[in-house]
């Protein structure tokens, strides 16, 4: 039989007083204890080991209701046969008559047999409790724990002229437009760049007069095909650049300048726009030199 008193290993008061005691302070009196039996911190002690496990067993049976309601009834029991026996024991110097000792022992064998039967079912369904609460420690300590994913992050510290660590460049392409025609957000953008292949993330930046993105492509082929194509809508056209040219080709194609076909709609339209490109591409080329 359990004889264990989960109370006061945690140093709790037991009884009526212990029952009354909320979750909160249970746990309270757990943590304190946990500080102090922790095998680390008794590293001397051949039984710190035993001590903590046992501390863990009893604040486990009392922080589940179901179980802590199983062992309040143990003690409950406990606590009338003694009551019961201290008071058969000051009636009994009383009784004088034969006969009333008589009637006493007739019925004291069936209630003691009826309270023995009820404290072994509440003990036994404990201790039922008690292993599937150990079961359920041994199963969590088994498991392993999961590690965190690393997020894929766009932009670093140089913000808008650079991709996050372990990004290729060569897929990232950065977009440029004035607000006069309208604004672009990055759904909208994202459904524009999708014609050419899959889009894996679109990061928005933007002032009062002009409007950045960089536009992150699942292939370098995809990134190379919008460069060369992408014009955005008419009212309100794209500057579409390689982050991070491959071949001299391709910068030009982000230009969109060539001797024999002229200037692409999708990267000129209109004089002021081309001066904005021109503005762009030199800060290009400025951070690619500190890059250095």
């Amino acid at each position: 039989m359990d004889e264990v008193d989960h109370y006061n290993v945690l140093g709790l008061p037991s009884g009526e007083e212990g029952a009354k005691l909320s979750n909160e302070d249970i746990k309270k009196a757990y943590r304190l204890k946990a500080l102090e039996l922790h095998p680390d911190k008794r590293p001397d002690d051949p039984n710190a080991h035993t001590g903590f496990q046992k501390l863990t067993t009893s604040y486990g049976v009392l922080k589940d209701v179901q179980t802590r309601k199983l062992f309040d009834d143990l003690l409950q029991v406990r606590r009338e046969q003694i009551v019961r026996r201290s008071q058969h024991d000051s009636k009994r110097q009383k009784m004088m008559s034969d006969l009333e000792k008589r009637e006493r022992a007739a019925f004291a064998p069936d209630y003691a047999t009826k309270a023995r039967e009820e404290e072994e079912r509440i003990a036994k369904k404990l201790k039922e409790e008690i292993a599937r609460i150990r079961a359920m420690h041994a199963n969590k300590a088994a498991s392993p724990t999961p590690v965190p994913k690393k997020e894929k992050t766009v932009g670093g510290k140089g913000g808008m002229d650079g991709a996050g660590t372990g990004l290729d460049k060569e897929k990232v392409l950065k977009v440029s437009w004035e607000k006069t025609g309208g604004d672009y957000n990055a759904q909208r953008l994202r459904k524009l760049f999708e014609q050419f292949g899959e889009v894996e993330d679109v990061v928005i930046r933007s002032s009062k007069k002009r409007g950045s993105a960089l536009v992150v492509m699942a292939s370098k082929d995809a990134a190379a095909a919008a460069t060369g194509t992408m014009c955005g809508d008419l009212s309100n056209p794209l500057l579409v650049i390689p982050l991070q040219p491959t071949t001299t080709t391709a910068f030009h194609s982000a230009q969109g300048s060539s001797e024999h076909d002229g200037p692409k709609l999708s990267n000129l339209v209109g004089a002021g726009y081309q001066a904005f490109e021109d503005t762009v591409l030199k800060k290009l080329e400025k951070a690619a030199g500190k890059q250095k």
